[in-house]
């Protein structure tokens, strides 16, 4: 017998403290907790929340953005790191599902950086670890190419949960690969503006009504909830900008802000709808209301024609090295006592 959870989930549409991932993450958990008191069960943040979302990378020409950039390299955080455990404590302490944006570093490069998402248990384990296939415009001066290993829907208690950063929710094999994998339940993050146009063109990407219609498109064709999460433009986030010079402020000041809502299976929104303040959007998600939207149209089910198409998905981490061999054994005397 098919079980149909219903729970409660919350997308937090939120400014990180610009650039200070201990501030940040000190953020984060007291939203993981506020949320918990409110009876959600899976929280979802922006992207690159943790330390906040490189915007400086679309006013300014990348030789005017290297401060930035060793800022954003200083403060990223690691999959195995101390932030990253403080993060997954208090999802663990507070008993809920949290999926999380933020910038990630590596070990083996200082300055190699992904745009990455994980989503985090109420055990505190990490249940999926992705990394944007694709930095979009600007963003690939920022970060590298991720890869299809965390192009995964997660079983869970709440049902099967998939996650896709910004404009991979553009991506209609991307989209596909999480909905031939069961997908009830769907996270889109993204950052809090996305400047395209010179300052005074006035023909800036309308990023509120693009989420919109990526958002309704994904819960329509998977018959998903789609639980969307944008950042917050804040003063904070404006003053650290201000090196930058006026012209960049106002070239920023003049990007359509972004939105955070969620959609049920037909598209529709169900939620209160964020764009020009902080706070947490909230509704109640019943799985079960997919399947009468599925005998319409299923298209991981009846309603495809897998003998005309097929998608491989190559889900292999991309690796600088792979060692072959055993572990070289160092042939040197003991230190004396």
């Amino acid at each position: 017998m098919t079980s149909y959870p219903k729970f409660k989930a919350a997308a937090a549409h939120l400014a990180p403290v610009f650039h200070d991932t201990a501030k940040t993450v000190d953020k984060a958990c007291s939203v993981i907790a506020e949320a918990a008191r409110d009876g959600v069960a899976l929280l979802a943040f922006p992207e690159s929340f943790i330390p906040g979302f490189p915007l400086w990378s679309g006013v300014v020409a990348p030789t005017d953005s290297n401060d930035f950039f060793c800022q954003l390299a200083a403060q990223a955080i690691r999959i195995d790191g101390p932030e990253m455990a403080r993060v997954r404590a208090a999802t663990r302490d507070h008993g809920l599902y949290v999926s999380l944006g933020f910038t990630e570093g590596t070990a083996t490069s200082v300055g190699c950086l992904w745009n990455a998402n994980v989503l985090i248990g109420p055990d505190g384990s990490i249940l999926n670890h992705h990394r944007k296939l694709m930095p979009t415009f600007y963003e690939k001066l920022v970060w590298a190419h991720g890869d299809g290993g965390g192009l995964r829907v997660s079983e869970t208690e709440l049902g099967r949960i998939g996650m896709l950063i910004c404009g991979e929710n553009t991506n209609p094999l991307a989209r596909f690969s999480l909905m031939a994998q069961g997908e009830q339940v769907h996270i889109s993050t993204y950052p809090p503006l996305f400047p395209t146009k010179p300052l005074g063109s006035n023909a800036n990407y309308d990023l509120e009504q693009a989420i919109r219609i990526r958002a309704g498109a994904h819960s329509f064709e998977a018959k998903v909830f789609n639980i969307v999460s944008s950042g917050f433009y804040d003063e904070t986030t404006r003053k650290a900008f201000e090196p930058l010079g006026k012209h960049a402020l106002a070239a920023l000041e003049e990007a359509s802000p972004s939105v955070s809502l969620i959609l049920d299976p037909s598209g529709n929104v169900v939620s209160e709808v964020l764009s020009t303040a902080e706070g947490l959007v909230t509704a109640e998600i019943d799985t079960s209301l997919a399947v009468e939207p599925k005998r319409v149209h299923d298209l991981v089910g009846y309603y495809n024609r897998f003998d005309v198409f097929g998608l491989t998905l190559n889900r292999a981490a991309n690796r600088p090295i792979t060692f072959t061999g055993p572990e070289p054994v160092v042939d040197a005397p003991p230190l004396d006592a």
